[in-house]
């Protein structure tokens, strides 16, 4: 999960030191937006938030939850 992330930004990162802006923007799009559908179906189906654990919703919002 976290390194097919990775490389999307490294594949980003190339898109803009070339100068195609529309090829990096949407591999942001497609690389991070089911990252974040991702964390909130997290954040809701196991209701980190109810818990009162503050630490968790941090590392949900970071992009990190699956580690949790």
């Amino acid at each position: 999960f976290m390194s097919e992330t990775a490389a999307a930004l490294c594949l980003s990162a190339g898109y803009r030191n070339t100068g195609d802006r529309m090829w990096q923007t949407l591999t942001l799009l497609f690389a991070l937006f089911p990252c974040a559908l991702v964390q909130l179906s997290l954040v809701f189906i196991h209701r980190d938030v109810s818990r009162d654990r503050p630490l968790v919703l941090l590392l949900h919002l970071l992009q990190l939850g699956p580690l949790v």
